[in-house]
C-alpha cells in the first residue's frame, strides 16, 4: 500500500522532468523534506530514482531493472482473463513497486500483494514466485470486475479495502484514505482513466453452484427480483 512519503514523491514526481531525482530528508525540526534537489546542508538524505517511462509514474522506489521485468506475464494473464494489462501493471507497481518478494505490515505478500485468503482460494503454492502470484492476483482482480460488472472502480476499491467494505458503503469507494488514494494512483498510472458504471446501481441474486451470489450492475434487470441499492 501507498505510504505517506510515496504519496508525496508521487506529487514531486509528476511535476519533475521525465527523468529525475527525489531527496528526502528531515529538517532541524524533524519535519520531512522533498526535493528535486540535494539538500544545501550537510543532512543525511535518501534519494529516489524516477526513470523515463510512458506508461508508468514512479509512486515509491523503483529499480530501473525491475520496471518491464514481468511484462510477458502482466500481457500473459491479462489476456486469459480479459483485464486490461495496464491496470494490472498499475496495480502491481502501487502494490510492490516490482518487488516479488514485498511484504506488507497486513500480510500482503509478493508483486500483487496477495492477502492470505486470496492465496489459499487460488491455490497459491508459493507467494513470492512471480508466475504463481501474478496468476492469482490477475484472477482475484477479474473476481471483482465480474462482481462489479466491470466497474473498475470498485474493483481497485475492493482489492484494496476487501469487498465487504465496498458492499458496506452502498457499493462505492469506502471513505477511507488510503482507498481514495489508491484508486486515484491507479487511474492516473493506467493508459486512460479507470472505468466507472453509470448512476443507479441494482443488486440482484445469482445461483453459481448451489449458493447465492449477490450481483451488481447498473442495468436494470430484464427478469427476477432486484433492489437499488444507490444512486450515484
Amino acid at each position: 500500500m501507498l505510504s505517506r512519503l510515496a504519496i508525496l514523491a508521487l506529487v514531486l514526481a509528476a511535476a519533475a522532468p521525465a527523468h529525475a531525482q527525489i531527496y528526502t530528508w528531515r529538517d532541524g525540526k524533524g519535519t520531512l523534506v522533498l526535493s528535486n534537489r540535494r539538500s544545501a546542508q550537510k543532512t543525511p538524505a535518501k534519494t529516489y530514482d524516477v526513470p523515463q517511462a510512458e506508461a508508468v509514474r514512479a509512486t515509491r522506489q523503483v529499480a530501473t531493472e525491475r520496471v518491464h521485468a514481468y511484462d510477458d506475464l502482466i500481457q500473459e494473464h491479462s489476456r486469459q482473463n480479459g483485464v486490461r494489462a495496464d491496470l494490472v501493471r498499475a496495480v502491481m507497481q502501487v502494490e510492490s513497486a516490482f518487488n516479488p518478494m514485498a511484504r506488507s505490515v497486513k500480510g500482503a505478500l509478493g508483486l500483487m500483494q496477495l492477502m492470505p485468503a486470496t492465496i489459499r482460494q487460488y491455490g497459491v503454492t508459493n507467494p513470492f514466485d512471480p508466475g504463481d502470484n501474478v496468476r492469482a492476483g490477475v484472477k482475484y482482480l477479474r473476481e471483482l470486475l465480474d462482481r462489479y460488472e466491470n466497474d473498475e472502480e470498485l474493483a481497485l476499491a475492493a482489492y484494496n479495502a476487501g469487498p465487504t467494505a465496498v458492499d458496506k458503503h452502498g457499493q462505492s469507494v469506502p471513505p477511507y484514505r488510503e482507498t481514495k488514494e489508491y484508486v486515484a494512483h491507479i487511474s492516473q498510472m493506467a493508459s486512460r482513466p479507470i472505468e466507472v458504471r453509470g448512476r443507479t446501481l441494482y443488486k440482484y441474486t445469482e445461483i453459481i453452484d448451489g449458493r447465492e451470489v449477490p450481483r451488481y450492475t447498473d442495468k436494470k434487470p430484464a427478469t427476477g427480483s432486484y433492489t437499488i441499492v444507490s444512486s450515484r
